[in-house]
């Protein structure tokens, strides 16, 4: 397993703790967006023929929250670049009035999560 699915599959487990679920009950809507490319060329053209893009944010929280429509990830390794087509992702959903950051850890994605939302009340 790479060690982004270890860090992207980290910060879902964080999102699935009581007590966080407790103080931001909104997280049970952030999903992952099934954009990877490792699978066969049959595959591949299904997924394109169904609407996967390459670039797209690795995570969306899909809720409102401080002027910002939702919140995407763009979960990386700590050494991981940003790809020509995640920039153009990026700069469009913000273009759109959506927050997008990159999470190089799970630190990082835990304070951009409890950032965006702001504290409980917003959960």
């Amino acid at each position: 397993m790479q060690e982004e699915s270890r860090i992207q599959m980290a910060v879902l487990r964080w999102t699935q703790q009581t007590a966080v679920r407790r103080a931001y009950p909104c997280l049970k809507l952030m999903y992952h967006v099934p954009n990877e490319r490792k699978c066969t060329p049959q595959q591949g053209r299904m997924m394109k023929l169904l609407g996967v893009k390459s670039g797209v944010p690795d995570l969306c929280l899909p809720v409102a929250c401080g002027g910002y429509h939702s919140l995407y990830i763009e979960m990386k390794t700590p050494k991981g670049r940003v790809s020509a087509e995640q920039e153009w992702w990026a700069a469009e959903l913000r273009a759109q009035g959506h927050k997008v950051c990159v999470c190089r850890s799970l630190d990082e994605a835990v304070s951009a999560l409890t950032e965006y939302l702001g504290g409980a009340e917003n959960g």
